[in-house]
């Protein structure tokens, strides 16, 4: 009996013992982790940067974190570059290649879709009995090469046609919105163009009718801006050198030239005799 009391006695120390033993960890490391935090703080209130970098950090980690919504995949049309209106230049012969840089430099667009567009202009061209490089001319003029270009008045595309008046010349390519497919505005637009030049006779005259222009006073100069450009296209294609940009031209004021001083006016000469006569006589007295 007494060797289980004992026993007993032995199991209560010991448990009594590892109890007190864990109790003393625990504070101890509760004291610590508090000890770590207060310093953790004091150091943030101190240097708010590091708050600053803890506080992102924190946010990233928390963002890394939340679920994704999943992103739907673009659907893949490898037929899509059949819609491309472009060309590699250097599949051109060497007469438009020429045009084709000249023009991307100068309007600043890319050669590919320059290149497929002088090609389709030197074949509507010799179609038409229309040069290829006053069809360009009237492009660069009209939008700078900007198919969706819209004037005020509602002209549209490269070659800026009134859709709305020759809407009929889009029905042949499926309708009105083909004003904005880039080869079809300049097929639409040779075909206005024609028109003008038949009906004024002239392809200066047909450039005012296609302008909208009734005479050289209601054009704005566009006939001599279409004109200068061709001829600068022109020069291109046959090989010369031109520069595209063309700075304007100084003025230069004259400035007139100072008039000259009056010559003082000379004593009349009964006025310069009466003051001898008065100085002679001052001498004799």
């Amino acid at each position: 009996m007494n060797k289980l009391n004992q026993l007993g006695h032995g199991v209560r120390t010991f448990a009594t013992d590892v109890a007190h033993g864990f109790f003393e960890i625990a504070h101890n490391g509760f004291a610590m982790v508090g000890l770590v935090l207060a310093f953790v703080a004091i150091t943030l209130v101190a240097k708010p940067e590091l708050r600053m970098q803890g506080e992102t950090a924190l946010m990233g980690w928390l963002q890394a974190r939340q679920p994704v919504a999943a992103v739907p995949d673009i659907e893949l049309e490898p037929d899509a570059i059949e819609r491309a209106t472009a060309a590699n230049p250097k599949d051109l012969p060497k007469q438009q290649a020429a045009v084709a840089y000249w023009l991307s430099k100068k309007y600043r667009v890319a050669p590919e879709p320059i290149s497929a567009l002088v090609a389709e202009a030197y074949d509507v061209g010799a179609k038409t009995k229309i040069e290829p490089t006053l069809i360009l001319a009237i492009m660069a003029i009209e939008s700078s090469f900007n198919p969706f270009a819209q004037s005020p008045v509602g002209a549209q595309g490269l070659m800026q046609v009134m859709t709305t008046v020759h809407t009929e010349k889009y029905d042949g390519f499926g309708g009105k919105f083909a004003a904005f497919d880039p080869v079809t505005n300049l097929r639409v637009g040779v075909k206005v163009l024609q028109e003008c030049i038949s009906r004024a006779g002239s392809i200066e005259g047909g450039l005012r009718q296609y302008v909208g222009a009734t005479s050289d006073a209601t054009e704005g100069g566009y006939t001599a801006k279409v004109m200068a450009e061709h001829q600068r296209l022109r020069a291109v294609a046959g090989g010369k050198p031109v520069p595209t940009f063309i700075p304007p031209t100084a003025q230069v004021v004259p400035v007139a030239a100072p008039a000259p001083r009056p010559a003082p006016a000379a004593a009349p000469a009964a006025v310069s005799s009466e003051l001898d006569d008065k100085i002679a006589s001052l001498i004799k007295s």
